[in-house]
């Protein structure tokens, strides 16, 4: 082995590296990054009370969030670990997510953002709902239990659809009290969630949702 390679050997077994490099992942690993990136989905839920207060807060809120999360992102990549943060992101990270900017937590905000910039304070609580509530409910349950595949789905399962389907259709027909249009919000909300879009469906269910929300409500 030369010097450059010693270096490079050295360098690469430092804490506080710059990138998340993942080779491997069991099962186990793989459920319990799913679930801390679930339970930090669900806090986009906040930004419905927050819509009661005022509409622009939880938008100030969400552009805050963005911010300080790309600040500390870029600072990581550039091998300073930002207290809290750079941490849940290493705890969260997916083998795709290895040396790379991890763009998860930028497209919740920005779907939960355009959600309440577009459509008026009951589409906008429908939108995040589908995006808090369907997208982590089904990926938890699909990663546990799902055993029948979604072809062209990208690996996901009927076992998440269906709970997708059925925590959205209890939830939008609880803050609405209308089952027939609560039932279409969650059938579009599962339609949207079933494309293999990466963390773009963050974006994509909110505005699938909001769009139907507003044609049926």
């Amino acid at each position: 082995m030369n010097k450059n390679q010693k270096e490079s050997s050295s360098d690469s077994s430092k804490p506080g590296l710059p990138h998340i490099n993942i080779r491997f992942q069991s099962p186990i690993d793989e459920l319990r990054i799913e679930l801390t990136r679930k339970s930090l989905h669900l806090l986009i839920l906040f930004c419905i009370p927050l819509l009661d207060i005022s509409p622009m807060l939880p938008v100030l809120a969400l552009i805050a969030g963005m911010l300080l999360y790309s600040v500390s992102e870029i600072l990581r990549h550039r091998g300073f670990n930002v207290p809290i943060i750079s941490s849940i992101t290493e705890r969260a990270a997916r083998r795709r997510d290895s040396n790379r900017f991890v763009w998860g937590p930028i497209t919740l905000a920005l779907g939960a953002t355009f959600s309440l910039l577009i459509f008026d304070p009951l589409q906008a609580k429908v939108a995040i709902l589908a995006l808090g509530l369907g997208d982590s409910f089904s990926s938890l349950v699909g990663k546990s239990f799902g055993r029948i595949p979604m072809p062209f789905s990208g690996g996901k399962s009927v076992e998440g659809s269906i709970l997708c389907f059925a925590i959205v259709l209890l939830a939008v027909y609880l803050l609405t009290g209308r089952f027939i249009p609560s039932m279409i919000i969650a059938l579009a909300t599962t339609f949207a969630e079933f494309w293999p879009t990466k963390d773009w469906d963050n974006i994509l269910i909110p505005v699938a949702a909001g769009i139907i929300a507003s044609l049926v409500l």
